[in-house]
């Protein structure tokens, strides 16, 4: 087992997990409010990464971060290296090709929540803010909680992106999804079978976990 991929592929997952919640959950709010101006070309937006190829993504972020673009030259200066290659890039990468996975969930469990209740809360003079702080999050955790653990899961497993903006540099931008690939590369079968072992395990776990979490949403299921 390659167990300093195992470690920067969790690495990378849990910084997705944590930038996606702190920016996924005020976007999928918005989005979960109706009558929103322009809602259908943001969930587009939102929405891209399903049925784009990774290597379009990829190509697309590598475009856009490198050292010759805005967004990069700006990087360099404020932090004096380039983000494409490095575990930052892997990590702007993920959080890019997870934003579906975790919105969409998060806008879905926040639309369930009875609007009544919502407006109830509004009419007794409670902030918005402090709405969505004790009536919304209360009542949509379990949805909020299924879309973590499903970006964090597919995270783990993402390739193609990784691949495109990261590269294979081993200790910095080296998953373990890469890691097989390299494996099979080397005709190394068995080590690519303990890996991919390691991931099917996982993803069965994080499965299930999903499973009883939506059927515990589901009353009298």
């Amino acid at each position: 087992m390659d167990w300093t991929a195992i470690r920067l592929t969790f690495a990378v997952a849990t910084c997705t997990t944590l930038i996606l919640f702190a920016a996924g959950l005020p976007l999928a709010a918005w989005l979960a409010r109706p009558g929103r101006r322009w809602r259908f070309l943001i969930e587009s937006v939102v929405a891209l990464p399903l049925v784009l190829p990774p290597t379009v993504l990829g190509f697309y972020i590598l475009w856009a971060t490198g050292p010759h673009s805005l967004p990069g030259r700006w990087y360099k200066i404020l932090f004096g290296s380039q983000l494409p290659f490095t575990f930052p890039g892997v990590v702007v990468a993920s959080v890019l090709c997870n934003l579906p996975f975790a919105v969409r969930p998060f806008a879905a469990a926040i639309a369930a929540v009875d609007r009544k209740l919502i407006e109830a809360s509004w009419c007794l003079g409670v902030s918005r803010l402090a709405t969505f702080r004790r009536v919304v999050l209360p009542l949509a955790w379990r949805g909020i909680l299924a879309g973590l653990v499903l970006t964090f899961a597919h995270t783990c497993g993402e390739f193609g992106v990784v691949l495109m903006v990261g590269g294979n540099r081993p200790g910095i931008t080296r998953t373990l999804a890469v890691a097989i690939y390299d494996d099979v590369q080397a005709m190394d079968y068995a080590a690519a079978g303990r890996s991919s072992l390691f991931l099917l395990g996982f993803a069965f776990l994080v499965m299930s976990v999903l499973h009883i979490l939506q059927r515990r949403s589901v009353p009298g299921v």
